[in-house]
């Protein structure tokens, strides 16, 4: 059974960083998965942040992400994590990670099968 426990929210100032992580469960690093890192913003639509594959190490951002946040995994820990920096008030959200077995090459996956249960991060201003 693949599980997926999100950690490392919380509460930060704007401008500060926090590194969130997802211990994955039930499938291998070696194992060809894609895990992204979604948000959910009071009043938002749910958005997809930044995507890697576990395998290859590929990894892929969208919109404000770009620059700010890094995505990375430890093959040996079965960890994802999602470093973010210069964060401001408009990243608080609740953030999931999800995992999938299916996926193209050159994009994040267009739908995950696996879903943690969040962690919630709060930019104060």
């Amino acid at each position: 059974e693949v599980q997926l426990v999100e950690s490392g929210g919380g509460l930060v100032q704007a401008g500060g960083s926090l590194r969130l992580s997802c211990e994955a469960s039930g499938f291998s690093f070696d194992d060809d998965y894609a895990i992204g890192w979604w948000r959910l913003a009071p009043g938002k639509a749910r958005e997809e942040v930044s995507c890697i594959t576990v395998r290859h190490g590929t990894t892929y951002y969208k919109g404000s992400a770009k620059g700010r946040f890094t995505i990375s995994s430890d093959n040996a820990k079965n960890i994802v994590y999602l470093q973010m920096n210069s964060l401001k008030p408009e990243d608080t959200a609740v953030y999931n990670c999800a995992a999938t077995n299916e996926y193209g090459l050159g994009m994040c996956p267009w739908s995950y099968q696996y879903w943690g249960q969040g962690t919630q991060v709060t930019v104060s201003t």
